[in-house]
């Protein structure tokens, strides 16, 4: 057992309080602590991720109590993937939160910021579903504050329909846990593995219902249509960090449903038999489909990018539902791509806010460095639509690729080409009006009172954009690792028997009775 796993949800949780408690007043104390703080949590992830390369399943006992009477945090290479991504997605988000002082608008953006990567890191690394609805709670109250920071009635308005919906799932998760619980006894994912395996068909209603809720659940996360409502207000009207954060937090229903429908149950589950394929890949296209009419259709540039993730995440569930090992290959690659894409598209927009004063699509002024922020806006848009040559458009040719040999292939390749076109139509259109058609009309030099973005803050966007470029260019090495992560959870054997097998406390005392 080693104790390294747990520090990436220790050091968020002891870091919120010092910063609320020694530097409240102090926001350049925040900074420093905060830049710190999450940079420590990317040297964390990185030894973690390198620790599970080579497909070791590693293990954290709280209290030291072995699975299942006691709490467990699991480490393999999907889950230190996630935490890695989240990490470094954070250190360039926090970076432009200070380049653009986003954080000194409202009050204790710092701390509610490690709360939200505390919750994050947890539900990536928890082993138990319980736990898992607990790490979502911490999720919710963390990002409900983080989306009404700055205030404003608009803003407080969204914050409200964002909690419903997610209160609901929360509602309808406490509803699948105690139909799980009452028919197992356990809520240990690596338990549940063992025991749903020993129920029989007969017998077998709880056990649906705690399925199709579950996946209920993860969806409302995942913003699946038809529970994709409460997605386009919320990240449109969250501040622009804020929202771009939140590019990983989709991410963490698909973590969900990748992690509990290959463990607990699989495709061939006889008692759950039909549920992958009945509707989850049916609804993905949809969702796929509605997002990229959503990009045409929207009037202002945030909703726009809002619309894109829910396309992206169609894409994520299209691969996500064939469960395959190589469609959840293509899956993990395009997780990684629509997170950085989307991200840095939400902190462009709001370059182009602090320029215009509005992000109606209508000509205006030419913007500040219109030059380098048409550049970062072209390669973001590209990236995230599926043009060549950035990974977008590896990761379609991976999920296509994964669809060959599955009953609705044709339906599959006709969806994504046909969301491509209305994407590329719907960012184009967006950038010609921001970008070109203020200079070809020649609109009036932007007013005084426009302000201009900080240096920082290119660095921040830049970053993402770099990062993508790599994940393009190294398309090769990431997609074997994706297949390697794909192959250890299609065959979940090493992560059952290394949550199952370790002794603990338990064990010992058991030991001394005897």
């Amino acid at each position: 057992m080693t104790h390294w796993l747990i520090m990436p949800v220790v050091l968020p949780a002891l870091l919120a309080p010092f910063l609320i408690l020694a530097a409240r007043y102090h926001m350049g104390i925040q900074r420093v602590f905060s830049v710190a703080g999450v940079m420590a949590m990317i040297a964390l992830a990185l030894g973690l991720f390198v620790k599970t390369m080579d497909g070791t399943v590693m293990l954290y006992q709280l209290g030291d109590w072995a699975a299942p009477f006691g709490i467990v945090l699991v480490g393999d290479r999907l889950s230190t993937m996630m935490l890695l991504l989240m990490a470094v997605l954070a250190l360039f988000v926090l970076l432009y939160s200070i380049a653009s002082k986003w954080d000194d608008r409202g009050r204790h953006f710092h701390v509610l910021f490690q709360f939200q990567l505390m919750g994050i890191a947890g539900a990536f690394l928890t082993g138990d579903l319980f736990n898992l609805f607990v790490f979502f709670e911490v999720l919710l109250i963390a990002s409900y504050g983080l989306m009404i920071h700055a205030g404003g009635n608009t803003r407080l308005r969204a914050g409200v329909q964002y909690v419903l919906f997610n209160l609901l799932g929360s509602t309808l998760f406490l509803f699948a846990l105690g139909a799980l619980y009452a028919e197992t006894g356990t809520l240990n994912m690596a338990d549940l593995a063992v025991r749903v395996q020993m129920i029989s068909v007969d017998a077998s209603v709880g056990i649906r219902v705690a399925a199709v809720l579950l996946i209920l659940v993860f969806a409302i996360k995942a913003a699946l249509v038809p529970l994709h409502f409460w997605l386009p207000s919320s990240y449109a009207e969250a501040p622009a960090p804020v929202a771009a954060l939140f590019a990983i937090m989709t991410k963490v229903g698909a973590y969900a449903i990748i992690r509990v429908y290959t463990l607990i149950f699989p495709v061939d589950l006889e008692v759950t038999a039909g549920l992958h394929g009945t509707w989850l890949l049916p609804v993905a296209m949809v969702s796929l489909v509605v997002g990229a009419v959503g990009v045409l259709a929207s009037k202002k540039l945030d909703r726009l990018v809002a619309f894109a993730v829910i396309s992206s995440m169609g894409m994520v569930m299209v691969a996500i539902g064939m469960f395959t090992e190589e469609s959840i290959a293509s899956a993990l690659y395009y997780i990684v791509h629509s997170t950085l894409s989307a991200a840095a598209l939400f902190l462009i927009v709001d370059l182009i806010r602090q320029s215009r004063g509005h992000l109606e699509l209508r000509t205006d002024a030419p913007i500040t460095s219109a030059a380098l922020v048409a550049g970062m806006f072209m390669v973001a848009a590209i990236a995230i639509a599926g043009l060549p040559p950035l990974s977008g458009f590896v990761g379609k040719l991976m999920v296509m690729n994964a669809a060959f040999d599955d009953g609705l292939a044709v339906w599959v390749w006709s969806v994504i080409l046909f969301s491509s076109l209305i994407t590329i139509v719907g960012f184009s259109r967006a950038g010609s009006v921001i970008f070109w058609k203020a200079q070809s009309d020649g609109a009036p030099v932007p007013e005084a009172g426009r302000s201009v973005p900080a240096p920082l803050s290119f660095v921040a966007v830049g970053g993402l954009l770099a990062l993508l470029v790599a994940h393009t260019v190294f398309a090769g090495r990431v997609y074997e690792f994706t297949t390697l992560t794909a192959a250890q959870l299609i065959n979940p054997e090493d992560y059952s028997s290394t949550v199952l097998e370790t002794p603990g406390k338990l064990d010992d005392a058991k030991a001394e009775d005897h």
